[in-house]
């Protein structure tokens, strides 16, 4: 297997955020700002990793019957703690994203990997499937929250570019996510086509 590959492949050809289209809740819902949506995106990378790895090395040991619900509580296991873990050190993000770490237990990425790839692949293989899964939702997550808070806020990672009245407000707003979303995906598409 080809591991270099599989790390690739989760930030080019099956980037969960302009590709596969999946999180769409904590992409639209966290994104307010380049910080938050990278903050999400490594959170769910770390989850990715982790349980890829416990759940490729159990895989023998989960009755097929409870699968299912047996990835589902070794998720939950590893996003308690980094739930607990940026309550604890970092608080200021942790409110700032709220709901969405705890719902990365329900986040379709997380589960269809365990179940598309860990289920079925070797720890190392699974690692770098959730590196590479989990990289292209952080890379999807950032770049949207780069363009919202640009053009929401007139600032890139808190630094102020141009004055904040500038700004146009919609693009902080829910609306402005999805029409952030809609033309970075479209820009995307549009270079895939002019690569062939």
């Amino acid at each position: 297997m080809n591991y270099f590959k599989t790390i690739t492949n989760g930030l080019i050809k099956e980037n969960p955020t302009f590709v596969l289209m999946l999180g769409m809740c904590p992409t639209l819902g966290t994104t307010t700002s380049a910080l938050n949506g990278m903050s999400m995106g490594l959170a769910t990378t770390f989850v990715l990793i982790c349980s890829n790895v416990v759940i490729s090395l159990l895989k023998n040991l989960i009755p097929d019957k409870i699968r299912i619900p047996a990835f589902i509580v070794v998720i939950a296991t590893f996003v308690t703690i980094i739930q607990m873990a940026m309550e604890a050190y970092i608080p200021a993000l942790y409110d700032s994203l709220g709901l969405f770490i705890p719902l990365i237990v329900v986040n379709c990425i997380v589960l269809g990997r365990a179940e598309a790839f860990a289920a079925k692949n070797n720890p190392f293989a699974s690692f770098c499937d959730g590196l590479g899964i989990g990289l292209g939702f952080t890379f999807g997550l950032t770049l949207l929250g780069i363009v919202r808070e640009f053009l929401g806020t007139g600032a890139l990672f808190s630094l102020r570019i141009f004055p904040e009245e500038y700004g146009v407000l919609v693009f902080v707003l829910a609306p402005g996510a999805f029409i952030s979303l809609g033309y970075l995906i479209a820009i995307i598409n549009k270079l895939k086509t002019a690569k062939k």
